[in-house]
């Protein structure tokens, strides 16, 4: 499935009742989809039940995995009115299947020695993502952290040496040893990492709300945690450090447990 860059998806109205929108959503309605929605301040959002954090102003954000079911309830209680409840058709993806020759075995089926060493970056990435920040950084969306060819592409599962791994959860951006690395939206660095195992250079960005972006395989970190990034701003280098077998950048996102696709917040890579 092509992906079509930032669309408002649906827009609920009450006409006569509020006479105004109740809520508008932007984004896409795929698996792996991120939405970034608006409603009336004081107003509850409920996604299949689930109470969505809503900022003062009537920012939220939701997403949806990469096997995310077909439909989605979603919600909207306005002050004084009653709740208007919006059926969600979430569009199945088509995934790739890559082959890739050649990676270190000790990559592909890690020695016993290091194994609590993954776990311990296990647990750093983890303690990481649980915040939830209430701010809605990500309100004023999101830009490329890095340009270059896209390499790998979100949902793909890929086969090392013939064996098969963990679907592939982000977008890879191949460019130079020392391209700058930028936050593609504000956020706090919850994540600054120099070298894990798998990953390498690591860093995590929350954007508020539950959504956090995580770059990978960094050559170097330049910031630290609890520092506050605009978009724009420089929070290290790309690099080929950890599991590759290039230099590239690994950007991936979170809703919280869900791991959704970057690629679906942004316009497409500029030539």
């Amino acid at each position: 499935m092509r992906l079509i860059p930032l669309l408002f998806v649906l827009l609920l109205q009450t006409g006569a009742v509020l006479g105004e929108e109740a809520v508008s959503l932007k984004g896409q309605l795929i698996q792996g989809g991120i939405i970034i929605g608006k409603t009336a301040p004081g107003s509850q959002i409920l996604l299949d039940g689930q109470a969505l954090r809503v900022s003062a102003v009537g920012d939220f954000v939701f997403g949806f995995d990469r096997d995310a079911e077909p439909q989605a309830l979603l919600t909207v209680i306005a002050p004084g009115q009653a709740p208007l409840i919006q059926k969600l058709e979430i569009a199945r993806r088509d995934y790739d299947i890559q082959k890739i020759e050649g990676v270190e075995q000790k990559y592909v089926s890690p020695p016993k020695e290091v194994t609590e060493r993954i776990s311990r970056d296990a647990q750093l990435v983890a303690a990481a993502r649980k915040d939830d920040i209430d701010k809605p950084m990500f309100a004023s969306g999101f830009s490329w952290p890095a340009q270059g060819r896209i390499s790998g592409v979100y949902g793909s599962q890929r086969v090392f040496n013939g064996v098969p791994k963990r679907p592939h959860y982000g977008v890879d951006v191949a460019a130079p040893v020392g391209t700058p690395i930028l936050a593609p939206a504000e956020g706090i660095v919850t994540l600054a990492e120099p070298d894990l195992y798998y990953s390498g250079g690591t860093v995590i960005l929350d954007h508020g709300h539950g959504l956090s972006s995580t770059f990978l395989h960094m050559d170097s970190v330049t910031v630290r945690v609890g520092e506050y990034l605009k978009s724009g701003d420089q929070l290290g280098t790309l690099g080929a450090t950890g599991r590759v077998t290039g230099p590239h950048l690994d950007w991936r996102m979170n809703w919280f447990e869900q791991r959704v696709d970057p690629q679906t917040l942004v316009e497409a890579m500029p030539q």
